[in-house]
């Protein structure tokens, strides 16, 4: 026998297709677990640490909200932002802080040796998803010192890679008031790799930051490491370029 589905039966099943489609698009726009979206500007800006600025307001953040096992550390909980052009990569951390460790007499015109010894936000990157051990660290401070090196981790003397010079260009303030400092990054595409970058483009990243003094450091991440060390490779997530 022929049944003819009656009206108020039709009505609930379009409302719950709709529904279906609805959050199926929602979830689609919802960042993906260790993928961190850099979207593109197709102009270059003066280098700002300003997070309401047009620049980094179209940029989706990810948070570095746990230490380096894993365990929460909400008081801390940093935003981290990115954007690249056809020549360059940005990135801006907003780091919230209680108690700062800071370098006596900061020298911000010349490479600070040592400088993860101060508190400092980090960006390690690879372009190289074979050879993982091979990656760029940058390191800026609240004050605006910075280091980068080219790291090989199966070297012994890995930081001997401070040498290597990139040419990134960065600048930090600290917000005594607001308890918040910022750091903004501009890294040449050529010191990542040779290829030219496109949407879709894949590199391998972490995000780190260190708060206080040594005997009560507090070291938060992106990607938890699961080791004493940052430089755990394996543990990376992924920086995808986006239109």
């Amino acid at each position: 026998m022929k049944v003819t589905p009656s009206v108020g039966f039709l009505i609930q099943l379009t409302a719950a297709i709709l529904l279906l489609v609805g959050t199926s698009g929602a979830q689609s726009k919802t960042p993906q677990e260790g993928v961190f979206q850099s979207r593109f500007a197709d102009h270059e800006i003066a280098l700002s640490s300003d997070p309401d600025s047009p620049f980094w307001k179209d940029a989706q953040p990810v948070y570095l909200q746990s230490d380096i096992k894993g365990q929460p550390l909400p008081r801390f909980r940093t935003t981290v932002r990115s954007r690249w052009t056809q020549n360059y990569l940005y990135f801006l951390f907003e780091c919230p802080f209680e108690d700062l460790y800071l370098k006596p007499n900061p020298d911000t015109a010349h490479e600070t040796y040592e400088l993860w010894n101060w508190n400092v936000a980090e960006v390690f990157i690879g372009s190289d998803f074979k050879n993982i051990k091979r990656y760029r660290e940058f390191e800026i401070s609240p004050q605006g010192e910075w280091i980068d090196l080219d790291v090989d981790i199966s070297k012994p003397h890995h930081e001997k890679g401070w040498v290597w010079n990139s040419g990134f260009e960065h600048v930090a303030n600290i917000n005594r008031s607001s308890h918040v400092w910022y750091a903004a990054l501009r890294i040449p595409f050529s010191a990542l790799d040779t290829f030219t970058p496109k949407p879709s483009t894949n590199f391998r990243v972490n995000l780190f930051r260190t708060e206080g003094p040594p005997a009560a450091t507090k070291e938060i991440v992106w990607r938890p490491t699961m080791s004493d060390t940052f430089h755990v490779p394996e543990r990376f997530g992924v920086l995808k370029l986006t239109k």
